[in-house]
């Protein structure tokens, strides 16, 4: 009786590696496959044939929910896109740096729904607005060794920034700045864009609709760069 459980064993053994090696075996003995019955987690033991069928329309349904959701971002990407090009349109039209700084952090609190923006400058700020979205540092990059690292890299820095690197972007708000992105605007300074949800500005969020917002106000200070 053992040596034939472990005939029968072999025999199953055989059965299934042959048919791994001959993946279209059924084609040629298509009643072999009506006949076989393949467990199910749930309900009843369906035929092959049946089974096949359920596995394909469930990765139909897999591609349609996947189609639908990359629709789904191509539609916000259009939408941050077209809102992106109003704002550089915007910069283009000002004919002075207070306004083009107005423009901007305006567009970024009702455009793109900021909770806080900074607008950190390495030059002197006496002609330009009192606000306090606008940090002028006429010493420049060197009186902000917090954020030397970052200068250096240059890369968008999203996340939790730290306490450090937020006292000194959001002074007495600080506190209620849970994530952030930080870009380096060329050479003029930086951007910080902070938010309340902890959520909003993550190390794996995408960043290039942030880098195109940087440059365009690199670009849009470069106009002034000799008054």
């Amino acid at each position: 009786m053992a040596d034939l459980t472990l005939k029968q064993s072999l025999e199953a053994m055989d059965v299934a590696e042959y048919l791994r090696q001959h993946p279209r075996f059924l084609e040629n003995f298509p009643d072999v496959a009506n006949e076989l019955v393949v467990p199910r987690e749930n309900g009843p033991a369906a035929s092959l044939a049946a089974y096949q069928l359920e596995a394909l329309r469930a990765r139909n349904r897999e591609l349609n929910d996947r189609l639908a959701e990359l629709v789904a971002i191509a539609g916000d990407n259009e939408q941050l896109m077209v809102r992106v090009h109003t704002l550089t349109v915007g910069l283009l039209r000002d004919n002075n740096l207070p306004d083009v700084l107005k423009s901007f952090v305006g567009a970024l609190n009702e455009d793109f729904h900021s909770d806080r923006v900074r607008v950190v400058l390495f030059r002197d700020g006496a002609d330009l607005p009192r606000a306090d979205w606008l940090i002028c540092v006429p010493e420049g990059k060197q009186a902000l060794p917090a954020f030397t690292d970052f200068l250096a890299r240059g890369e968008p820095a999203c996340g939790r920034l730290a306490q450090a690197k937020l006292d000194r972007l959001f002074g007495g708000d600080a506190g209620k700045v849970h994530s952030a992105a930080l870009l380096k605007i060329g050479n003029e300074g930086m951007l910080a864009i902070g938010s309340g949800d902890p959520n909003r500005f993550h190390p794996g969020i995408g960043t290039l609709f942030l880098k195109l917002i940087a440059q365009a106000l690199d670009a849009a200070i470069a106009r002034f760069a000799t008054e």
